[in-house]
């Protein structure tokens, strides 16, 4: 087995969820289970390293998304990060989350994948929450 799954292979299960995450976007109480489901699952994981240090912003910026709070970003980009944490809280992806350690290299590729395409507008997010005096909250 491999120890990381290489960036093409993070692309490309990043974009098959891309209409999954459509549907959850359009389903407010799907929507809200997920986050809840996120929420569990960052508590028992250690977001260690750079690739998935991202996590906590994702989640903070599509709370504010799905709250109206802040509107201003593409929704390519909303669908991607919702794709991507989709992907994260599955246990069932390209390697189970169950392997011990080895579990979550794929997770962290395919938010590392994510993160390549949507991080100016992370970027801007960021910014915007430093002018509103928001703490991050996940």
């Amino acid at each position: 087995m491999e120890k990381e799954i290489d960036e093409q292979k993070a692309l490309e299960e990043l974009e098959k969820g891309y209409e999954e995450a459509e549907k959850l976007l359009r389903n407010e109480d799907k929507l809200e289970k997920f986050l809840q489901r996120l929420e569990k699952k960052l508590k028992i994981i250690p977001i260690a390293g750079d690739k998935l240090a991202v996590v906590p912003v994702m989640v903070s910026l599509l709370k504010n998304y799905v709250k109206k709070e802040y509107t201003d970003i593409p929704i390519g980009t909303i669908i991607a990060i919702i794709s991507a944490l989709t992907y994260f809280v599955s246990p069932i992806d390209l390697v189970p989350d169950s392997i011990p350690v080895l579990g979550y290299f794929d997770d962290a590729a395919v938010v590392a994948a994510c993160w390549k395409l949507v991080q100016s507008d992370v970027d801007e997010y960021v910014e915007w929450r430093k002018e509103n005096g928001k703490e991050l909250e996940v």
